[in-house]
């Protein structure tokens, strides 16, 4: 399996071969267009962007005529080796989860394309004797800078090991589809061993956010997701998310998404 993968263009961020993938790119020139979460995004020359998995999140994708880009994909479990013991990560991942792009100064822009071309140098290396250590010293860089451009923008909380180990935990849960039967806060506090409000209270530190929002989101998304397929009639969808009826799953669907669950098929 290649853990680190090279590209010159998005076309394929949305391929289901690359959905283990985080995404790393940075815009040299142009603009493309996209869809994410159900947000419109633009990202432009001096931008650098960041999708933690699930690129087949992603639609819509439109690049210009004169888009020029580098994109670094590097699996989950590379991603894990080479990460620096920081507490930032986790606030990192859940700010971009609602926002992928990061808008650089002309210095950050400089330090952004030195590691990109250190990443891409050193996979070339492959006669190197301990290319394995030195490509995960490059791509640790990298994400030292990228968690310095994200404290730049959004500042430094101080988030202790235990809160930060709590919402890791949280969102895995999250990322495991417990919410498709469970969306109340309580079943994911009595699953950590705390209450729902002290759970509330550590996703709003590190993240901005209540866990409420985050179980609604994850919710949310996967429901989008799987409208779009028409093979699942609504009411196999309904029943995977253990709706009691199809009037309660669209309403739930029109309170969250704002639309019916018909008109996300049109």
């Amino acid at each position: 399996m290649q853990h680190i993968i090279i590209d010159d263009t998005l076309a394929r961020i949305s391929d289901e071969k690359l959905a283990g993938y985080l995404t790393h790119a940075y815009c040299y020139q142009g603009y493309s267009t996209f869809v994410r979460n159900g947000r419109n995004f633009r990202f432009e020359a001096g931008d650098c962007m960041i999708i933690p998995r699930r690129g087949d999140l992603v639609h819509n994708l439109v690049e210009s005529d004169d888009f020029q880009v580098s994109v670094i994909y590097v699996t989950q479990e590379f991603i894990e080796l080479s990460t620096p013991q920081s507490n930032y990560g986790m606030k990192g991942h859940l700010a971009l989860f609602e926002n992928p792009i990061m808008k650089l100064t002309p210095v950050q822009q400089e330090v952004c394309q030195r590691n990109f071309e250190a990443v891409k140098r050193r996979l070339q290396e492959t006669t190197h004797r301990f290319r394995h250590d030195a490509l995960k010293n490059a791509i640790e860089c990298m994400i030292i800078d990228f968690f310095d451009f994200h404290a730049a923008l959004y500042g430094v909380d101080k988030i202790s090991s235990q809160q930060h180990q709590l919402m890791g935990q949280f969102v895995e849960l999250l990322e495991n589809g417990d919410f498709r039967n469970n969306r109340e806060i309580s079943y994911y506090a009595d699953r950590l061993c705390v209450t729902p409000k002290y759970l509330s209270e550590v996703s709003k530190k590190v993240s901005g956010l209540p866990a409420a929002y985050w179980i609604t989101r994850y919710t949310s998304l996967e429901i989008s997701r799987l409208l779009r397929d028409r093979n699942l009639s609504l009411t196999e969808i309904s029943d995977m998310f253990g709706f009691t009826s199809l009037s309660h799953f669209s309403r739930y669907v029109i309170n969250n998404l704002g639309v019916k669950p018909t008109e996300l098929r049109e």
